[in-house]
Formats: structure tokens, C-alpha cells, sequence
């Protein structure tokens, strides 16, 4: 029993369809005519109804489809009642009830109202819902993929979780399918407007004669018996399609609202009580105007009531709001943990001048948000770590054009920009008087702030132009992939292992914890990052520690084993034409150096005498500075000591590259610059 339920009902609709192309072919009795020409009018009522219920449009996804199966019904119900209108001129109750009502003893009115009535739906109602349609169809297709980069960047930015913006691409791809379908189906209300037309003429003419060549009826009996069927079985079949339009409209004028249409009207018609004051007004003034003065005074009465009441209830729910949120605020402060609040900061943080808070917002062209989610974006394809949602924020303590970056509150950086004009780089002899001299705030480049105007001319020049949104963009991707080693942090360092586990749960497993714990893998990540090793390959760099970590766990010397692991990864940014350009160091330097370094509890330093460690920087300096212009060298060293170089130098040449010869691939050629001694 509960299995041909269930058969029915997922064949239910099919059958009624098949029910219905076979009512076009297949004569049926008057009495089923009538019980379907009810269930077609109920039908169009809850149609109706339940686009003013529905809270989105997406609630009734299947309207396109449902429209297009009560047209056909409909049509097969026209076409029934026309075979019995002009076989036996008794198409049953239903229909003859209606005409009654409507032509009563004036057939000529029957005709007019119906006329009316035809009108109305075909150049109002239709016509306007299917353009409607038509421009909600056009302009949705046209928004769909800025919805989908809003989501994605939502997504970046941490605000919502992957599920939910699967979900909401879902939604937009079913909303641009649904308006692109309701353009289609309000062609068929079109085109069934039409055919109603035209089978109310066949009726007329049809009727008028058989009912004189074939029944023998005077003319005047024959005019009114087909006309007051023909009237009846109009309306019963017009006035579903009538409602099925104006549902039709509803649905696709329905883009602006978030809740049913009968809340929606009364919450925003009723949200000015202004509005009710001057309905009252006009309607006083009527009053004296020599219309009959009760009624407009009853209804100005009424308005003014309503506006009052309006005016009473936003006031009450006003002092109400701010009451509660007082309350809220007193007890929170009152809780012991609410101090707690004052410890967390975020892990990246960009504060705003008042002049730059434009940019943030999305004015002027710009949305800082959405370029930060890129840059989010490509630093993590970039270094493998997913960078934290970073904090934009306005600060009334810096000028009006400055902006300032923080990496966990500590600040790293201020700047200032001109929102108002772009920012040219690299041209020579601009030749634009109105150009302000600055320096590039990224690079410390000389630059220029240009008007938009002479935004071409700088190009022309050689120039590269950018606007001052694209200055901070890049400003803060310089600062973040500089001190990536401080953002990592252990909670990040659990996110890749789990992420990581779901593809090598063998190499996850084997090192943590047994061999490494969490800790001493994020110091050898972070001590990857300070020098710009991406982390991308985490499996090749678990293999590798699972290997050296059953001898050691020098975090130092980790390191370097993974270096090696990553020789390719890390040396093939450092080419130039398949080239290395390299700087060594002399036996003297290594051993100098190798004889420094100390062992402690907390690990291994480099102990090198300070008149030692100036003579090896400035000879650095001399050879690096001795580079032909346009080579970038980069110094190859020992692996042992690699590390304690790097460590050296990177106070006066952060950016120089130091490898180790662990790290050269075999196929790599290397060209010898210069060689640092004593």
C-alpha cells in the first residue's frame, strides 16, 4: 500500500499532463468538465496565493514549469468546452453559470466586459511580467559572476565556511536558470492571452452557425445561447490565467524583498508615519472641496490615526532598543570575563587615515576588501600557508591620507598615499608639470603622484602607473610575505597537518608525535618562511623530517635537511637563463666561521668575534656591489654552515639568497662572481 502511494504520487504529475493532451483528442462528459474547471481555478488561487507567501524567489523554483502545465490544461479546457459548446451547446453548469453572470440579458455588455477583461491581461499584466522577465533574466546572467567573486572573497576573508558558500553559488546559478526560464514561460501566458481570443471568435461564429444551419434557431436565440456559453467558458478558463499572470508579475517583481509580500508591504508602507500625516491632509482638504464631507473626513480621521499609532510604536520601540542594549553593555561590563577581550589581537592589521576609508568602502572605483581577498589568495598559492583574515580598520590617530600595517599589534609600517591621483614609478623626464615628487612607500623608489589625466603620458613615458589602493595592496603583500614566520603560529601548523593528513596519513602518523611535536615543526616551517621557502610541498617536507628527525632534532639542523629535500623548489627562482649567479666563500670565511659556532641547551649560535664578522660584510658588500647591473647574486655555501651565514648578513642584505651546495641540482650551471675572504 505505502509503495503504490509513493508510485502515485511521483507519477502524479506526468499523468495529469498525459490526462491533459488526451483532453484535446478525446470528447469528455460535462460533469468532469466542471469538477476541472474548479480544480483549475483552485489551482490558479494557490499559484497566487504562494507568490505573495514565498519569502525569495527560489521558494518556487518550479513555477516556469508549473506555468507551462496550466497552460496546456487550460487549453485542453477550452478546446473540451469549445467540442461541447458546438456539439451539444452544453458544456456543463460551470460555464453557463458564469456567462449568466456576467452578459445576464444584455449580451452586448457580456461581450464588452469579457473584451475588457482579455485586454487587461494581454497588454497589462502579461505584457509587463514578461518584460519583466526579460530584464531580470539579462541583468541577473550580467551580475553572476560579481556574485560568485563576492562569495569567493567571503570565503578568503573567513566570514563564512566552505559549505555555506557552496551553497550560496548554488543559489546563484539556480537564480539565474530560474529568471532565464521565467523569460521563456511568460511567453506561453502570452500566447495562451491569444488563443483565448481567437477561440472566443470561433465560438461565437461557430455557434451562430450550426445553431442557425443545423438546430434551426432564430437568430436572436442562437446570438444569445452561444454567447452567453462562449462569455461563461472565456471567464472560467481567462480568469485562472488572468490570476496565473498576475502571479507571474509577483514572482519576478519580487528581486528587492527578503520576506513574504504582505509583511514586506505593510513593514515598509507603514515605516514613515510622515506619509500618513499628509494621506490625512489631502483627504481634510477634500473634504471642503464640495465633495460629500463624511467619507473623506472618515478616511482623513483614519490616516491621521494610523500615523499616530506608527509614530507611538517606532518611538516606544526606540527607547526600548537603546534600553536593552544598555542593559546588554552594563552586565557584560559588570562580567569578570570581559577583560578578556582586551587581550586578543588580530593577526595582520591595516589602519586607515579618514581620507583613505573610501577606498575601503568600494567608492571611487576601489574595494580594498576584495583585492585583499586576492592577495590572500595568491600568497597562500604562493608560500602554502593560509594567511589569517587581515583587519581593515580606521584610525583617528593617523593624518588623513596615512595607513599603517601591523603584524600581531606590533607596528611594522606607515605610509601615505593620495587617493586622489596614481602613483608613476620608473619613467624618466615625465614632462608633467602638475606631477608631485614623492618616493615609492614599497620599494623606497623615486615616483610621482599624477593626476588621471596624465595617466597616459607617464605610460608613454616608461612609466609604471598605479593607483594608491594598489600601493597599500602591495605594501602590505611585501610586509606579509616578509614576516610570514611570525604569522605561522601552532593552531596554523594543525590546520595543514589536518588538511595534509587527509591525502599521507602514512608520513603525518609517523612523525607527529612520535618523532616531532607540533611545536618543533612550526619552528621549522617559520624558519623556512623567514627566508621565502615556500611550504607548499608539506609531504616532501614531512618525508624529509621523518627521515632526520630519528637522529636529531636540532631544529637547525631540520632545517637544513629539508632545504635539501626542497633544492629544486628553492634554487629555480634563482636562475637566469638556466644559470646560477653565485658568490662563494673562501676556505678562510668557512672555516672561520664553522670554528665560531657554539653548542647550548637552547641550540646552536654563532659565536664569531665582532672585527671578524665587519671584515666579512664589508668584503660581502665590495663583491655584491662588483655584480655586473641586472644579475641578482646569490652566495653558496657549506651545508654546516649555511645557516650561520644567512643569520650573519641578513641584517644589512636581508634579500641577498645564501644555498648550500646541498641544494644545487646537478643540471644547474653555476657562474662564479666573486668570492668573499678575509
Amino acid at each position: 500500500m505505502v509503495q503504490a502511494r509513493a508510485i502515485l504520487k511521483d507519477a502524479f504529475v506526468p499523468m495529469a499532463a498525459v490526462v491533459a493532451i488526451l483532453m484535446l483528442v478525446i470528447p469528455i462528459p460535462p460533469w468532469i468538465l466542471d469538477i476541472f474547471l474548479l480544480i483549475n481555478i483552485a489551482l490558479a488561487i494557490a499559484v497566487l496565493v504562494s507568490t505573495m507567501f514565498i519569502n525569495q524567489v527560489l521558494d518556487l523554483s518550479v513555477f516556469p514549469s508549473l506555468l507551462l502545465l496550466t497552460t496546456l490544461f487550460r487549453l485542453a479546457l477550452e478546446v473540451t468546452a469549445t467540442r461541447l459548446i458546438l456539439l451539444e451547446a452544453d458544456p456543463g453548469s460551470v460555464i453557463e453559470t458564469f456567462g449568466r453572470l456576467v452578459v445576464g440579458n444584455n449580451v452586448v455588455v457580456g461581450i464588452i466586459i469579457f473584451i475588457i477583461l482579455i485586454v487587461i491581461q494581454f497588454l497589462v499584466i502579461t505584457r509587463g511580467a514578461e518584460r519583466v522577465s526579460e530584464v531580470a533574466a539579462r541583468f541577473t546572467l550580467d551580475a553572476m559572476p560579481g556574485k560568485q567573486m563576492a562569495v569567493d572573497a567571503e570565503l578568503n576573508a573567513g566570514l563564512i565556511k566552505e559549505a555555506e558558500a557552496r551553497q550560496r553559488r548554488q543559489d546563484i546559478e539556480r537564480e539565474a536558470d530560474f529568471y532565464g526560464a521565467m523569460d521563456g514561460a511568460s511567453k506561453f501566458v502570452r500566447g495562451d492571452a491569444i488563443a483565448g481570443i481567437i477561440i472566443v471568435v470561433i465560438n461565437i461564429v461557430g455557434g451562430l452557425i450550426i445553431g442557425i444551419a443545423e438546430q434551426h434557431m432564430a437568430v436572436g436565440t442562437a446570438t444569445k445561447t452561444y454567447t452567453i456559453l462562449t462569455v461563461g467558458e472565456g471567464l472560467t478558463t481567462q480568469i485562472p490565467a488572468l490570476l496565473l499572470s498576475t502571479a507571474t508579475g509577483i514572482l519576478v517583481t519580487r528581486s528587492g524583498t527578503a520576506g513574504t509580500l504582505n509583511r514586506d508591504l505593510i513593514t515598509q508602507l507603514t515605516a514613515l508615519p510622515r506619509v500618513m500625516y499628509i494621506v490625512a491632509i489631502v483627504l481634510f482638504l477634500l473634504a471642503f472641496l464640495g465633495l460629500p464631507p463624511l467619507v473623506p473626513l472618515i478616511l482623513g480621521s483614519l490616516a491621521f490615526w494610523a500615523g499616530w499609532q506608527i509614530e507611538s510604536r517606532q518611538k516606544a520601540e526606540k527607547s526600548e532598543s537603546a534600553r536593552l542594549q544598555k542593559a546588554q553593555a552594563d552586565d557584560l561590563n559588570k562580567r569578570p570575563e570581559a577583560a578578556l577581550n582586551l587581550i586578543g589581537m588580530d593577526s595582520i592589521e591595516l589602519e586607515v587615515g579618514v581620507g583613505l576609508v573610501p577606498l575601503v568602502g568600494g567608492q571611487a572605483g576601489h574595494d580594498l576588501r576584495e583585492r585583499i581577498a586576492a592577495l590572500r589568495r595568491q600568497i597562500t598559492a604562493e608560500l602554502g600557508l593560509v594567511i589569517p583574515p587581515v583587519r581593515v580598520r580606521d584610525n583617528l590617530e593617523l593624518s588623513l591620507n596615512q595607513y599603517r600595517i601591523r603584524i600581531r599589534g606590533a607596528e611594522l609600517v606607515t605610509a601615505e598615499v593620495r587617493p586622489d591621483r596614481f602613483l608613476a614609478m620608473g619613467g624618466q623626464n615625465l614632462g608633467i608639470e602638475t606631477a608631485v615628487p614623492t618616493t615609492d612607500p614599497v620599494f623606497g623608489l623615486s615616483a610621482f603622484w599624477i593626476r588621471e589625466d596624465s595617466r597616459d603620458r607617464a605610460e608613454l613615458a616608461g612609466a609604471t602607473v598605479i593607483d594608491a589602493g594598489s600601493v597599500m595592496v602591495t605594501h602590505l603583500a611585501e610586509v606579509v610575505r616578509k614576516h610570514a614566520y611570525e604569522i605561522i603560529g601552532r593552531q596554523d601548523v594543525k590546520a595543514l597537518i589536518d588538511h595534509i593528513r587527509q591525502t599521507h596519513p602514512v608520513v603525518v602518523q609517523e612523525l607527529i608525535p612520535d618523532l616531532l611535536s607540533l611545536g618543533e615543526l612550526q619552528r621549522v616551517l617559520s624558519n623556512l618562511l623567514r627566508e621565502r621557502v615556500s611550504i607548499r610541498d608539506l609531504p616532501t617536507i614531512l618525508e624529509a623530517l621523518a627521515d632526520k628527525a630519528r637522529t636529531t632534532r636540532d631544529i637547525e639542523v631540520l632545517t637544513e635537511s629539508v632545504r635539501q629535500a626542497l633544492g629544486r623548489h628553492i634554487t629555480r627562482p634563482l636562475l637566469k637563463q638556466g644559470t646560477l649567479y653565485a658568490v662563494v666563500l673562501s676556505p678562510e670565511v668557512e672555516a672561520e666561521i664553522r670554528s665560531s659556532i657554539e653548542q647550548s641547551d637552547g641550540g646552536s649560535y654563532l659565536n664569531l668575534d665582532p672585527a671578524v664578522a665587519q671584515k666579512i660584510l664589508t668584503n660581502l658588500r665590495e663583491v655584491v656591489r662588483a655584480v655586473p647591473a641586472g644579475v641578482t647574486p646569490t652566495v653558496i655555501a657549506s651545508p654546516f654552515i649555511r645557516l650561520y651565514f644567512k643569520r650573519l648578513t641578513e641584517r644589512i642584505l636581508r634579500d641577498l639568497a645564501v644555498v648550500s651546495y646541498a641544494e644545487l641540482s646537478p643540471e644547474i650551471s653555476v657562474k662564479t662572481l666573486g668570492v668573499v675572504q678575509l
